[in-house]
């Protein structure tokens, strides 16, 4: 397990994920910005809750996705680090 996978996660302070009635779509919403994550983004911050680390998210997707933890894994941890830069996230 490295450091990044049992951090827990949660959103930064003044972003906000929501599903938009107007646009009937998931949207992140930060100072300034406005983020439309796909679908395979949206299930993993759906997962974000302040406490779960990333090793848990990952683990609930391959449960649910009935895929490889390995694939999922280097997935999840690349969009987490991607939003991590962007500020939206943090450990």
């Amino acid at each position: 397990m490295t450091d990044a996978a049992a951090a827990p996660y949660r959103f930064a302070p003044g972003v906000k994920f929501r599903f938009d009635d107007t646009r009937q779509a998931w949207i992140v919403l930060a100072p300034e910005r406005l983020f439309m994550p796909d679908e395979h983004a949206t299930e993993i911050l759906k997962l974000i809750d302040g406490a779960r680390t990333a090793d848990a998210v990952i683990d609930d997707l391959a449960a649910r996705f009935d895929a490889p933890r390995a694939t999922i894994a280097a997935d999840v941890l690349e969009m987490l680090q991607d939003l991590i830069d962007r500020g939206v996230l943090r450990r």
